[in-house]
């Protein structure tokens, strides 16, 4: 039987060493969001080339889309089933505040125009980098254009407020890694950040629809549903 057409039970049975490994990559595939090629280069080329059979497995037993790209594989499940469970208890990937959700967006957006200016393809062994204060520059202009009526609100500060809020959820599900400063940086050297895989798999446009759904923060830090 062709490697297209194996079924994960076969490939496990073909040796211990291909049990183990497809036991590991199914726990790595469920611990996290995200599974990267740097995070084990030889599960991922693994399951790279039986991505058919996990990706029917998660799909018969789970109604999930296994989804492996170059660097980055995920599952994406498209319905919650423990009703009793609300979302606001879910770890799940996700802003609320429509000041978070446009900062998110943004990111993509200069993530975006990043990539050209450093013409970084997806196939290209090193991840693109930043510094921070490029990016809260280039939030601070975007907030501003975008919302016009409001440019008295996003103040250098307030933009600084808003796109360091988000950087926890951004570096605990892995769209970032904040890069350690070299023994020579100083105190005031600027942060430099990793953009990982994850981010390739984000479409803006479609998240925009989102993000201007979400409550408006309100100047004194509610929402603008007065919570």
């Amino acid at each position: 039987m062709s490697v297209k057409e194996s079924k994960l039970e076969e490939i496990m049975s073909e040796s211990g060493q291909n049990e183990q490994k497809v036991q590991k990559i199914l726990n790595i595939l469920l611990e996290a969001p995200y599974f990267y090629r740097e995070d084990d280069l030889s599960l991922f080329l693994f399951l790279s080339k039986y991505k058919r059979a996990f990706a029917g497995f998660f799909k018969k037993f789970y109604g999930w889309e296994l989804i492996v790209e170059f660097k980055c594989a995920r599952l994406y499940k498209p319905a919650w089933y423990n009703e009793k469970v609300t979302e606001a208890n879910r770890d799940m990937f996700n802003f609320t505040k429509r000041d978070e959700c446009v900062a998110f967006l943004l990111l993509l957006e200069f993530f975006e125009r990043e990539l050209q200016e450093q013409s970084v393809s997806t196939d290209d062994k090193e991840n693109l980098r930043f510094l921070f204060g490029s990016f809260l520059g280039f939030a601070g202009d975007r907030f501003r254009e975008v919302f016009p009526a409001r440019k008295a609100y996003y103040t250098g500060e307030q933009v600084r407020r808003i796109v360091r809020s988000i950087m926890p959820t951004l570096l605990k599900y892995r769209f970032l890694r904040e890069i350690p400063r070299g023994e020579d940086d100083g105190e005031g050297g600027d942060t430099i950040y990793e953009c990982l895989p994850a981010l390739w798999l984000y479409e803006g446009e479609r998240l925009a629809a989102s993000a201007a759904a979400a409550p408006e923060e309100a100047p004194d830090g509610r929402n603008g549903e007065g919570e």
